[in-house]
């Protein structure tokens, strides 16, 4: 039987494997140490790290939908430097490559968080957060304004050496703009999408269903949207793209990854079973091997339009 090659590159981080997990489902991995062998994934990508320590929303912060989530939990975390003492040593016992995910609330506050985290050998990327839709202060505000989006991917290329992925926003008319300009700010590559800001409201109260009013939709429900952005972003650049947004399935994956997705990453799945991710990764295989597909890199964007 074929064994297929499954590595993907993202700047000058090898993936074993085209699957990594979406930051804020997750949590900042030993939470999920005990249902998943982590070494199994393409990498591990953390929840959202500040530069000072963050509280995050009040709740109620999630809220669940048909065929979806609403959250806004509003990026609490330990900040850069209690990141790097708490939870950095954990990783020294495993071999998956460590995603970062960052946020700031000014351009400046990017650029901190970066320098920071440039340090240390065993952050292996960046993944930089332009597009919560959950925040009050900067959030999907950088995002969806392409001058601003420029000066924050210029701020953190311009701290740390280490590859930098731009998580895009999926609010925006025109996803192409937005991958181009990460692409020419030096960025190693993009993920689309982030959570698609929605409310939920209840009838007998006549309130939102979350303290914050609006937060983010993910789940299936959004999966057909980022399908189309990771297509439209797929035309206009040369940099990996990380496709997510509903994933929950091998199926699922290899739409993105024919899509023009090089990886996937599988999100709210996470938290109704743990081991989505690693049942992606085999089924994926599976499939090309049965398809005598000898890379998943000659399945990238061979989608026939």
């Amino acid at each position: 039987m074929n064994i297929p090659d499954l590595k993907v590159k993202i700047g000058s981080i090898e993936m074993k494997n085209p699957v990594t997990v979406a930051s804020g489902t997750f949590g900042y991995g030993p939470e999920y140490a005990d249902y998943v062998d982590l070494d199994r994934l393409g990498a591990i990508t953390v929840k959202g790290i500040s530069a000072e320590p963050h509280v995050g929303n009040e709740t109620p912060r999630t809220f669940e939908t048909a065929s979806g989530m609403l959250n806004a939990i509003g990026l609490p975390g330990p900040g850069a430097n209690g990141f790097c003492e708490k939870y950095l040593p954990f990783f020294e016992s495993y071999s998956v490559p460590l995603i970062v995910n960052v946020w700031g609330k000014t351009v400046e506050d990017y650029g901190r968080v970066a320098e920071i985290l440039d340090g240390p050998a065993r952050v292996n990327a960046l993944e930089v957060n332009v597009s919560c839709p959950n925040v009050k202060e900067g959030g999907a505000l950088y995002g969806t304004d392409v001058d601003l989006f420029r000066s924050v991917v210029d701020e953190v290329r311009s701290k740390t050496e280490k590859p930098i992925i731009i998580k895009l926003a999926p609010n925006v008319a025109n996803i192409k703009l937005f991958a181009k300009a990460a692409e020419a700010c030096g960025a190693d590559g993009i993920s689309i999408m982030n959570s698609y800001p929605a409310m939920g409201i209840d009838i007998e109260t006549r309130k939102p269903q979350l303290a914050n009013r609006t937060g983010g939709l993910s789940g299936p429900a959004i999966k057909p949207i980022a399908m189309k952005l990771v297509w439209e972003a797929a035309q206009v650049v040369d940099i990996p793209i990380i496709g997510m947004g509903g994933v929950s399935t091998p199926e699922d994956a290899l739409e993105f990854i024919i899509a023009g997705a090089s990886a996937v990453a599988v999100g709210t799945a996470n938290f109704t079973d743990p081991s989505t991710a690693v049942r992606v990764i085999d089924g994926i295989e599976r499939w090309l091997s049965a398809k005598n597909i000898a890379s998943v890199d000659d399945l990238v964007g061979t989608v026939k339009t």
